[in-house]
């Protein structure tokens, strides 16, 4: 990742800009009060927080910034049956689902919308939490500020699901079952798939893969300032 960033800001057109690898509880090679504005995309869920906050402390200036940004599943807005089975699917707690197999507490702070995190109030002022919760009656229908949403062919959202920690961790519970794309008798996404079929009868076409849906996700920005 370090390396496809590099390819894409070349020293000699970004002389200011460079990239260090290392757990955001520990920056040596930062210095005391050296750094404007933290920024955490999706990664906020697998900090180390008592030891997090000590190492803000020392490296933002007075001031400076603090964005964290998290999104947690997708909800198929104008399908709510669909989003039913979804949920059920992701969150169920029998080992032949997907619940068992997330990373925890980490997928709870991306369920909560980062709500999880408290920050230090003798470090950190001017607290703000931007959200958005997905609704059930069409586009934007959801509560909040929207950040995140695309149309979507339901085939693509299938492949889409499957880059899940969740899934790939199902995988390796269940290595003899094989989805029906690899030739097998089907996985859990399949499985997930035609449950959502048999409840929207207008996913039930033979070209059913090639169906565009509109998907949104829920999305949690906190932001805060350095005292």
């Amino acid at each position: 990742m370090i390396e496809q960033a590099r390819s894409l800001t070349p020293r000699k057109d970004f002389p200011n800009v460079n990239y260090q690898e290392a757990a955001a509880e520990n920056l040596p090679f930062l210095q005391e009060s050296s750094v404007d504005l933290v920024v955490a995309a999706q990664a906020a869920h697998w900090f180390d927080y008592p030891r997090l906050f000590p190492e803000m402390k020392r490296i933002v200036r007075k001031g400076g910034s603090l964005a964290f940004w998290a999104y947690k599943d997708h909800v198929f807005v104008d399908f709510p049956r669909a989003t039913d089975v979804l949920n059920r699917y992701a969150y169920g707690d029998s080992k032949d689902l997907l619940g068992p197999y997330w990373s925890q507490p980490g997928r709870s702070f991306v369920q909560s919308k980062l709500r999880n995190i408290d920050l230090p109030t003798a470090e950190w002022e001017d607290v703000q939490r931007i959200e958005y919760e997905p609704g059930a009656k069409g586009p934007h229908s959801g509560v909040g500020t929207m950040f995140l949403h695309k149309n979507i062919k339901l085939g693509d959202c299938m492949n889409y699901i499957r880059t899940w920690s969740s899934y790939h961790a199902w995988q390796e519970a269940h290595p003899a079952i094989q989805s029906r794309q690899q030739g097998g008798a089907g996985d859990v996404i399949d499985d997930m798939f035609d449950e959502m079929k048999s409840v929207e009868p207008s996913w039930q076409s033979e070209r059913w893969e090639e169906n565009e849906v509109e998907i949104e996700w829920g999305t949690g920005l906190l932001l805060a300032r350095k005292r």
